[in-house]
């Protein structure tokens, strides 16, 4: 299906590896011009370079940390000046240390914090102005299924990303009469750097977390940059203010 993305401007955050990625990629694929940032540069460029070879779009690496205020002006401003224009945002990244909710100290929330919500607020808050010129745009917020199914250990993620998924429906109502949309997806198990980090702690193995998805297997990038491709398209454009599990039938719930 062509997603009618061809030209059209992505600001892809945490895109060195993993999920982000995957969209990414699957961005360039579709013809749209992909400006990708991280913490480390080296290994994002690499990124950068691999897909920009694999799709042939162009593909811009920045580097940035998100969790830095002036680092997420910088990109959005470095996006602007490389291509022109901006049509979509992908806020994503890493996840904050797993660890008991009360055992974390005030600088541990801080950093949560600053790393999954404020960098959604600061990085919307600077790419709207140019949706809006743009004619409408679109944005998409990677959270994580822990956040609509809690579990220990998962504190910091679960009580910021749900600050996450109330500022995207709240946007998504002020957002809309500007044709802006912004969705929240939630993908389940998927085989990132992440999740090997996840079973190392736990002493599981793969097959483990496979047994208990309905589907029968562990996620992929591209199962998640599907969905999101279609988010930030023409296509799936009537789509806003919704939080979507990919995960492959593991949210035992109606909702």
């Amino acid at each position: 299906m062509n997603l009618g993305l061809a030209g059209r401007v992505m600001l892809v955050n945490g895109a060195s590896q993993g999920i982000g990625y995957g969209i990414a990629h699957t961005l360039a694929q579709e013809g749209a011009r992909v400006a990708i940032a991280a913490r480390r540069m080296p290994g994002l460029q690499a990124a950068a370079d691999r897909i920009a070879y694999e799709t042939g779009s162009d593909v811009v690496a920045f580097q940035c940390d998100i969790r830095r205020a002036e680092d997420c002006d910088r990109v959005i401003a470095e996006t602007l000046h490389r291509f022109g224009a901006l049509h979509g945002l992908v806020n994503n990244d890493g996840a904050p240390p797993l660890g008991p909710l009360l055992g974390f100290a005030d600088d541990a929330w801080h950093k949560a914090i600053e790393q999954n919500l404020m960098s959604v607020v600061r990085l919307t808050r600077g790419a709207v102005p140019h949706m809006k010129a743009a004619g409408g745009g679109a944005i998409v917020n990677i959270t994580a299924i822990s956040m609509l199914e809690p579990k220990s250990d998962f504190g910091l993620s679960v009580a910021t990303w749900a600050a996450v998924m109330g500022f995207a429906k709240t946007a998504s109502i002020e957002l809309g009469p500007e044709n802006i949309s912004i969705n929240t997806i939630a993908p389940g198990l998927v085989q990132t750097p992440r999740l090997q980090k996840v079973t190392e702690q736990s002493g599981k193995v793969m097959g483990d977390f496979a047994a208990s998805i309905p589907l029968g297997r562990v996620g992929t990038p591209d199962d998640i940059a599907a969905l999101v491709g279609l988010l930030l398209s023409p296509r799936g454009h009537y789509i806003t203010g919704t939080t979507i599990p990919v995960d492959g039938g593991l949210l035992a719930s109606l909702r």
